[in-house]
C-alpha cells in the first residue's frame, strides 16, 4: 500500500511538470534546476534604458516579452504558477506612494503580460545588518501550492497569502493587514485590491527564539499538505556568539493553519558556523520518503519529513548526516582550522539536489567572506546514521566557495562558484569535463534549458553554455545590471532578475 500510494505522489507530482509551471524554487521537490521539454529563444536584447526614469523602450529589445520594475536590490528569484509570476525585491521603486521608506516587498505579475496585480509589503526588524539588512528586500522564493502562496520574510516570518490578493476579498483568519504593513504602534493604513491577502502567519523569532543573522533568506518546500522552513538562526553581530543555540534550524508547519507540527532535533544550531539560510529538498530513497537539508554546521542530512513524537516534542527524525567538509579543512598540523579562513571549513548555503539516489551538494559561505576552498559532494542517500566515512560516492575539490545550486541533465552536474567559474563534471564519477570563467563573482545557480546552461553573474553578464561534456560558449548578454538570482524557465519563458528589472524573455505574443 505504501509503494502505491509514493507511486500516485510522484505520478501526480509528474503530471504537474507537464504543466511547466515553476512553482516553488527549484522547480519540483528534488530542487535540480534542469528542464529537458522547455525551450527558450537563441538570442535577446534587452533595449535601451532611460537611466533617469529606468524605464526601457521596448521597440529597442529583442525577444522581450514584457520588463517588470523591481526595487533596487532583488536576491529573490522567481516563481510562476497558474498564470501568475513572484518575485521578492525592496521598496525602492513603490508601486503604492502610502508605502514609504526601506521595505521588503513581493511583487505578483500576470504572466501573460507582466502587469501588476499585488503585492506584499514588510516592515523592517529595526535591528539593522545584525537580523534584517538594509535594503535587502524579501530573498526568499515564493512557493506556491493550491490557491496558497507561501514566502519567508525579512522579519523571519512565514506568510501564508491568497494568490488572488485582495482582489477577491479578505479572506482567512488574518483580518489586520492595514496594521501589518505598517508596524506594531502605527497608524494602521486602508488597504486595497492591490495588497497582498494575508491567511496566516508564523514569527520565527517569537514562536522558536531564533535570532535570524543579517537576513532570513531561504524558500520554502510544499509537501503533503505541509511546509518545510529554514529559520535562518545564526550568529549575533559579534560573529561569535550564537544567541539560540537550541533553537531549531528546519521546522515543518500545516500548510492549512500554520501551526508547527515538527522541528529537527539534531542540535544544528549548537556546531553553526555563521548562519542557516540552506533550503530544504525531498525525494524518495528505495521507497522511503526523505528530507534533505544542508546544515549551518557543514554537514548535510537526510531527515524522516513525517515528525515524530520523542520526549514530548514533536521532531523531524534524523536518517543520516554526512559531513561535508574534508578533514584537510577541518585540520592542519594537529589544530583546528578557524573558520572563516581561505583555506578551513564551510557551511552548507546552497540547496541539496537529489538525484537516482544521490545527493548533490556543495559547501560556502556568505560572500562577504570572500573566495575560499569547496567540495562539491556526491553522496549515497540510500545509508544511514554518520555517514561521513562511509557515504561520498565521490568528492570533486576543485571547485571553491559556492552558495549556488548545482543542476543535473544527461548525467552532467553544472556547478557555479563564486569566483566565477562554472563546472561541468560526471554526475556517476565526478570526473571534471570542463571550467568556465565568467570573469566576475557569482551568486546564482545554474539553469538548464534547452540543451543549454544559463547563469548570470555580478558584472551583469549573462552567459549561455552547451550542455555538454565538450565546453561550447554559445551567447554572452549584457543585462545593464548585475545579476544575483537565478535565471528560471516557465512555459517556455525565460526569467532573469537583475537588480532593478524582471525580464520575461521569450518571443512577443504577435499583435493583432
Amino acid at each position: 500500500m505504501k509503494q502505491r500510494i509514493i507511486a500516485i505522489i510522484m505520478l501526480a507530482f509528474t503530471a504537474s511538470l507537464q504543466a511547466e509551471d515553476w512553482p516553488q524554487w527549484g522547480r519540483d521537490y528534488s530542487k535540480n534546476m534542469a528542464s529537458s521539454t522547455e525551450k527558450i529563444v537563441d538570442s535577446f536584447n534587452v533595449g535601451e534604458m532611460d537611466y533617469d526614469t529606468e524605464e526601457v523602450d521596448m521597440k529597442t529589445t529583442k525577444n522581450i516579452k514584457w520588463i517588470a520594475k523591481m526595487g533596487s536590490q532583488s536576491y529573490g528569484n522567481v516563481t510562476v504558477a497558474d498564470g501568475q509570476v513572484y518575485v521578492g525585491t525592496n521598496n525602492e521603486s513603490p508601486r503604492d506612494p502610502k508605502h514609504k521608506g526601506d521595505r521588503g516587498v513581493v511583487m505578483c505579475f500576470d504572466e501573460k503580460d507582466g502587469s501588476f496585480k499585488w503585492q506584499l509589503i514588510v516592515p523592517k526588524l529595526g535591528a539593522g545588518k545584525v537580523s534584517d539588512w538594509e535594503y535587502l528586500g524579501i530573498c526568499s522564493s515564493p512557493t506556491v501550492l493550491g490557491d496558497r502562496v507561501y514566502v519567508v520574510t525579512n522579519r523571519c516570518e512565514v506568510v501564508c497569502m491568497d494568490v488572488k490578493g485582495m482582489a477577491n476579498g479578505n479572506d482567512g483568519p488574518f483580518k489586520d493587514e492595514g496594521q501589518y504593513v505598517v508596524g506594531e504602534g502605527k497608524p494602521k493604513l486602508e488597504v486595497g485590491d492591490k495588497d497582498a491577502d494575508i491567511i496566516w502567519t508564523y514569527d520565527m523569532r517569537k514562536e522558536l527564539g531564533v535570532f535570524p543573522h543579517n537576513i532570513a533568506s531561504s524558500s520554502i518546500l510544499a509537501y503533503d499538505g505541509k511546509i518545510y522552513v529554514t529559520t535562518s538562526n545564526g550568529q549575533d553581530w559579534s560573529h561569535v556568539n550564537i544567541p539560540s543555540p537550541r533553537a531549531p534550524t528546519l521546522i515543518c508547519l500545516d500548510a492549512k493553519t500554520g501551526k508547527l507540527v515538527g522541528e529537527e532535533a539534531s542540535g544544528i544550531s549548537t556546531r553553526l558556523y555563521h548562519c542557516n539560510w540552506s533550503s530544504p529538498a525531498f525525494g524518495v530513497v528505495n521507497g522511503q520518503e526523505m528530507l534533505f537539508f544542508g546544515g549551518g554546521d557543514g554537514y548535510c542530512y537526510g531527515f524522516d519529513p513525517k515528525p515524530v513524537k520523542e520526549d514530548g516534542y514533536d521532531i523531524l527524525k534524523e536518517i543520516w548526516r554526512f559531513n561535508c567538509n574534508p578533514p584537510e579543512y577541518l585540520m592542519k598540523n594537529g589544530k583546528k582550522i578557524k573558520y572563516p579562513k581561505r583555506k578551513g571549513p564551510s557551511e552548507i548555503i546552497a540547496t541539496p539536489v537529489f538525484y537516482k539516489n544521490r545527493i548533490y551538494v556543495a559547501t560556502g559561505q556568505d560572500p562577504e567572506h570572500g573566495e575560499g576552498v569547496g567540495v562539491l559532494s556526491c553522496i549515497d542517500a540510500t545509508k544511514d546514521g554518520d555517514i561521513s566515512k562511509t557515504g561520498a560516492v565521490w568528492l570533486y575539490k576543485d571547485i571553491e566557495r559556492t552558495i549556488s545550486t548545482v543542476s543535473i541533465y544527461n548525467g552532467l552536474v553544472f556547478a557555479a562558484d563564486y569566483t566565477g567559474r562554472v563546472h561541468c563534471v560526471d554526475a556517476e564519477t565526478g570526473k571534471k569535463y570542463w571550467v568556465y570563467d565568467t570573469q566576475s563573482s557569482i551568486w546564482a545557480s545554474t539553469l538548464v534549458a534547452d540543451g543549454k546552461v544559463i547563469i548570470g553573474n555580478e558584472d551583469g553578464e549573462i552567459v549561455v553554455l552547451a550542455a555538454d561534456k565538450k565546453m561550447k560558449e554559445i551567447k554572452k548578454m549584457d543585462m545593464g545590471a548585475p545579476v544575483y538570482s537565478s535565471a528560471v524557465v516557465a512555459n517556455d519563458v525565460l526569467y532573469i532578475t537583475t537588480q532593478t528589472h524582471l525580464y520575461a524573455i521569450g518571443k512577443p505574443d504577435k499583435k493583432k
